[in-house]
């Protein structure tokens, strides 16, 4: 099942050359999600050919600006282009009012039903769950109320050993239940077990976006071994006042936490504007999390690859 992220942006609180305000593309089995919504993050969905159409989730992290004023610009052009089914937003609840006032200002009237679902900074909930995946909210400690998001894969169904199961001529209708871990008796009462017959499905993948935050344990055991951990590096270590000041983290922090919770790989982004070039923060990273990148523009990270 495919399982990737694309970088659509990896800049904190301003654009600058190179870098837009933050974004995220998720793919899960042809399934798009998009996780934060900063300005430009149209452009770049152009740019790296992510089909806005595909879309049916919209996660947004909090109601700083940088996290969400591309919002009301694709939802309007989802608009002009035809849209008719609904899309779904999980956000603070404040933003409805935000989207509502500019639509009812420009006098839009969208054509297509807005599903709200309304995240709680203060506990971890369920957010969606569906046929491939589940997604909880992460509490995290920022200046204002701020959840990251955990996409989780659901366990998919056992393989079956071809070769086994037509040497034995097992008929079709007993597949599903193979599938599911059963055992196969056949029509004389012998009994072939179900892991001669089968083997496990890998195990499934997960992906952590933790959005703005200090450094914070209490939501370490939530994000235990992830396959892939995004977490915000706004600042390097020589800058921890200022990153606590703003309830930002650190490269090194954030590859602290990497290590400390078993991430598999670790992504870094939310750049502050003052570092031109980035490989700095990355060496920080890498420090104590060697297996640490950057969340370049444009580029497709495969998870558990």
């Amino acid at each position: 099942m495919k399982f990737e992220v694309t970088i659509l942006g990896s800049s904190s609180a301003t654009p600058i050359f190179n870098r837009n305000p933050t974004s995220q593309a998720l793919n899960i089995n042809e399934r798009l999600y998009l996780i934060d919504c900063g300005e430009g993050t149209q452009q770049q969905m152009l740019r790296f050919d992510v089909k806005a159409s595909r879309i049916d989730h919209i996660f947004i992290s909090h109601l700083h600006g940088d996290h969400y004023l591309g919002l009301v610009g694709l939802l309007s052009s989802l608009h002009l282009n035809g849209r008719s089914k609904p899309l779904f937003i999980y956000c603070p609840e404040p933003l409805k009012e935000i989207i509502d006032v500019q639509l009812k200002y420009s006098e839009t009237e969208i054509q297509y039903p807005l599903e709200y679902k309304f995240t709680d900074a203060g506990k971890c909930e369920v957010l969606l769950d569906n046929q491939d995946i589940t997604v909880t909210s992460i509490p995290l400690n920022h200046r204002i109320a701020c959840t990251g998001f955990l996409f989780r894969e659901k366990k998919r169904l056992r393989k079956l050993i071809k070769e086994k199961v037509e040497e034995i001529g097992i008929p079709v209708p007993y597949f599903s239940g193979l599938k599911r871990g059963d055992d196969y008796i056949d029509p004389n009462g012998k009994v072939y077990k179900n892991d001669t017959l089968t083997i496990d499905s890998a195990e499934p993948k997960s992906y952590a976006y933790c959005s703005d935050t200090m450094y914070d344990e209490s939501y370490f055991e939530q994000i235990n071994n992830v396959t892939m951990l995004y977490h915000e590096a706004t600042f390097m270590h020589n800058m921890l006042d200022r990153a606590l000041e703003t309830h930002h983290t650190t490269a090194l922090q954030a590859g602290e936490i990497a290590s400390l919770t078993g991430a598999k790989k670790l992504l870094i982004g939310h750049f502050s504007a003052r570092y031109k070039t980035l490989n700095e923060l990355l060496e920080e990273a890498q420090s104590v999390f060697p297996d640490a990148e950057l969340a370049i523009e444009g580029r497709t990270f495969i998870i558990g690859a």
